[in-house]
């Protein structure tokens, strides 16, 4: 069991494991925090696609943040069993996200990709290049996507946004998400049809887009069972993350005529070389403006839990603030069984301790607590409070 852990101490170090835009990690003050690729017991580490898989995490790593949306590159099962918070910047890409796919969505409609490739193989020195071009054009015709039905799949950030998009382009949108958020709601265009099923919108889209993260309840979300279920010639998008899609039955599709392009952010060998295939490579987060929106976000909400306990945009955590009301705050990471809070109070009780605030939130197997107090807490009582079964992690936040 690791012993308990004062926030700060000093310079703390934040170990940077991937290039991350200069205006996120001005947001670690020096005089405060150590920023390097080389530090051996880091507090946080703060990376974009770095694979921690196969490496070893200092018993010192307090957070890990990631500067973008997907954490496939990061253990966190391991690291929650450790206590330690898993931080992405959801929503902070996603216009650059939503103008790739409409890119892709002009790109499959007009047939461009194919286009280009015909011009590039045109011999600049032919007499009769005019009258080439005239021929070959017409295996190119295309569609418009105004009155065409696009349905989206995943009513998150993104996919907002992509049926706002669409609807601005002349399209008729059909939705699905079985559990959109509040706030997604309310940001959903009122002209978005709902859809009941996955099947619903296959069987009624021109064009479908996926925007969901990568669950063992999202893999092969289309795939053999229900590719048959689009509309002869409709276009498949794959912006999300590469196993939502089966590729081998994307294949078939495209064999039998029955699927007419797939467009995905995934290059994969059975992919490359179709011409009924647009893979991109991983471009989605690919803009500098992205790149800064994640790093600032994650960054900040890094150093809001590195000095006041705070958890915003957690994977593996539940979102917890509570405003200082003393100058001393513990943090406690625990896993969420009963009468965990009644140990905590008892033992910072018996220790004379008054608890001023106190705030706990679940998520799933993981519980988190955040108590101020009216006195400085001695490492006798961290330590007890660790003592705890079930108890992950102890951190000790003096106001800054």
């Amino acid at each position: 069991m690791a012993e308990p852990m004062p926030a700060h101490a000093g310079h703390a170090g934040v170990l940077v494991l991937n290039q991350i835009a200069p205006a996120g990690l001005a947001r670690l003050p020096p005089e405060r925090y150590r920023v390097a690729p080389d530090i051996a017991d880091p507090v946080a580490i703060v990376l974009r696609s770095a694979d921690l898989h196969g490496r070893e995490i200092p018993a010192s790593v307090q957070a890990v943040a990631r500067a973008g949306v997907g954490v496939d590159n990061i253990p966190v099962a391991r690291l929650s069993a450790r206590g330690v918070p898993v931080f992405n910047a959801p929503g902070a890409n996603a216009n650059a996200v939503k103008e790739l796919v409409l890119a892709g969505l002009l790109m499959a409609a007009r047939r461009l990709p194919q286009a280009m490739a015909f011009v590039q193989g045109l011999d600049a020195a032919d007499p009769d290049l005019d009258r080439a071009v005239e021929e070959g054009k017409k295996a190119f015709a295309g569609v418009e996507l105004q009155g065409r039905t696009l349905g989206v799949i995943g009513l998150g950030r993104v996919g907002c946004l992509v049926a706002d998009a669409a609807i601005r382009l002349g399209m008729d949108v059909l939705g699905f998400d079985p559990e959109i958020t509040v706030d997604a709601a309310w940001s959903l265009p009122s002209q978005v049809r709902r859809a009941a099923s996955v099947a619903e919108v296959l069987k009624g889209s021109h064009f479908v887009t996926l925007h969901v993260p990568l669950l063992p309840a999202t893999e092969g979300l289309v795939g053999g069972a229900n590719i048959g279920l689009l509309r002869p010639g409709a276009v498949l998008l794959n912006f999300s993350r590469d196993g939502v899609v089966e590729n081998g039955a994307v294949l078939q599709a495209l064999d039998a005529g029955r699927l007419g392009g797939y467009v995905c952010d995934f290059p994969a060998p059975g992919l490359l070389g179709r011409p009924q295939v647009l893979a991109l490579p991983h471009l989605g987060a690919s803009t500098a403006e992205a790149e800064e929106n994640c790093a600032v976000m994650v960054v900040q909400q890094l150093r809001d839990y590195l000095e006041h306990g705070q958890v915003v945009n957690a994977v593996n955590f539940p979102a917890v603030q509570m405003a200082r009301e003393s100058p001393w705050r513990v943090g406690i990471a625990n896993a969420n069984v009963p009468n965990m809070l009644g140990q905590i109070s008892t033992t910072m009780a018996r220790a004379g301790l008054n608890i001023h605030n106190m705030v706990n939130k679940s998520r799933g197997e993981m519980a988190y607590t955040l108590v101020d107090v009216d006195s400085p807490v001695e490492p006798g009582v961290l330590q007890s409070l660790q003592a705890i079964e079930g108890v992950l992690a102890v951190r000790w936040l003096p106001a800054p």
